[in-house]
């Protein structure tokens, strides 16, 4: 999947990593993504695209279940 947005755009060797480490890769990975927000998967989110922002989904554990990517 690409995007315009510039830098590494997601991240699926993340899944099963812990969800707050996960948010510390991305955002070393990209300077661009200013926004990483962990968050139980399912729980609803706005669904506008952004460059700078990227969810990370994890479940009961904390861990991450799909991959991180921007938007």
């Amino acid at each position: 999947m690409s995007s315009e947005c510039p830098g590494k755009n997601v991240w699926p060797e993340l899944v099963g990593k812990n969800g707050e480490k996960a948010a510390e890769i991305i955002r070393e990975e990209n300077h661009n993504v200013t926004q990483t927000t962990v968050l139980k998967d399912g729980t609803p989110v706005i669904l506008d695209f952004r460059c700078d922002r990227v969810w990370i989904w994890v479940d009961c554990h904390g861990n991450v279940v799909r991959p991180p990517m921007i938007g």
